[in-house]
């Protein structure tokens, strides 16, 4: 695995981190700002390995705070532990990425269109255990990006955004030049466009691009019911699309089957 050395800069005030006095992202300790514009803000989470020999990568929009606290809380136990910083990094990365409520949303959604089956594991539960090695988990804003205290959602326009266009050229599209030419899965429809963007631009191929699979957001719950065929057409609500859900599991079941 490969690694910047961002998290050695970091460790000192990660071990000095009161964790138990922050519970919202405003309450974040300016040590680890990394960039702000008006009410915009990104700060540091130890996610900076990069598995440059994974198979596939899981690119969400940008960790949360949920995702910024369990991934400090971790870094933080291995640190007092003793641990070496890489061991200590990289299981922060391992326990923070895409943690919470998110993580079993992700598996379902992974296992529903046959990823284990190319990768060739039991369920692509295991990308987040013993075949962590196969997978990188990033964001295509790598670093937490708060508007006004509160989680980014997408809006504003990522690529139209100028602090944010930095923050995707600056992490995630250095952290792709490191990688042999895996799959990218994107998690949800801003994140795909952000991916055909940096196609665009040359920075990944696009026929490396797995697009369509819904958020695993819990925000999101009735969309990846549906999509996981946990509940019936006749009872969504007006504001989700049977047909666009059945459309995107379609292509992306026959694209994994293409590739296995």
């Amino acid at each position: 695995m490969d690694q910047n050395n961002h998290f050695s800069q970091y460790a000192s005030a990660i071990r000095n981190l009161n964790l138990g006095s922050i519970s919202h992202a405003g309450q974040i300790p300016s040590t680890f700002l990394l960039g702000q514009d008006r009410d915009l803000a990104s700060y540091y989470i130890p996610f900076d390995i990069v598995n440059a020999g994974a198979k596939v990568v899981l690119v969400g929009i940008t960790p949360g705070f949920t995702q910024w606290k369990n991934a400090m809380q971790e870094a933080q136990k291995q640190l007092a532990s003793g641990a070496p910083l890489d061991v200590a990094h990289a299981a922060a990365k391992q326990t923070g990425g895409f943690s919470g409520a998110l993580r079993p949303n992700l598996i379902a959604l992974l296992d529903s269109i046959g990823l284990h089956g190319l990768l060739k594991v039991t369920s692509c539960d295991s990308l987040f255990g013993s075949n962590y090695s196969l997978v990188q988990t990033t964001s295509i804003l790598r670093h937490p990006i708060f508007v006004g205290g509160k989680n980014y959602s997408g809006t504003p326009h990522m690529v139209k955004t100028p602090f944010l266009r930095h923050q995707i050229l600056d992490h995630f599209a250095k952290e792709a030049a490191k990688m042999k030419n895996p799959l990218y899965i994107p998690l949800g429809p801003k994140v795909s466009k952000g991916l055909a963007w940096l196609a665009a631009e040359g920075v990944i191929k696009s026929d490396r691009i797995l697009d369509g699979l819904p958020h695993p957001s819990g925000a999101n719950a009735e969309r990846i019911a549906y999509f996981l065929g946990r509940k019936k057409k006749e009872a969504l609500s007006v504001k989700t699309n049977p047909a666009l859900l059945d459309f995107l599991r379609e292509k992306l079941v026959s694209q994994v089957a293409y590739l296995k």
